[in-house]
């Protein structure tokens, strides 16, 4: 009996010394990374039907901890995104580039989700214009 509580009270002491010890991770547990838009709305103006939709959104990690953006979504096909999978390390800056489908004549305004692990959630990004046709 005495033999089964000395190793019941020796497996408990392991546990909590593994559970107290650091791990690769912890380093990051009080820091957070944070997402900083140089601007959250771009305005395509009015450009001509057919023409290079493309533009950029700029970011910087404001935080301490490596920023992940893990996916981004838009609000219709004919909005694509790219970006980089790759960490942006704190005080790093980085690329979201928005691609409009410039085929469609009239008024646009389009909504961009931006998941990633900083700080504060989803951010909404927004781009606008107008198409007009070739003369």
């Amino acid at each position: 009996m005495k033999r089964t509580l000395n190793i019941a009270i020796l497996l408990v002491l392991t546990l909590s010394f593994f559970n107290a010890a650091p791990t690769e991770f912890d380093k990051y547990d009080s820091k957070v990374a944070v997402i900083k838009f140089k601007t959250k709305v771009v305005d395509y103006g009015s450009i001509v039907q057919n023409s290079d939709g493309t533009r950029l959104f700029t970011f910087t990690n404001t935080g301490d901890a490596p920023l992940l953006i893990t996916n981004v979504k838009t609000t219709c096909g004919c909005t694509v995104p790219k970006y980089s999978k790759a960490p942006i390390l704190p005080s790093e800056t980085g690329e979201l580039n928005i691609k409009y489908d410039t085929k469609r004549l009239g008024a646009f305004t389009k909504t961009v989700t931006v998941m990633s692990n900083a700080e504060g959630g989803n951010k909404i990004l927004k781009i606008k214009g107008t198409i007009v046709a070739a003369k």
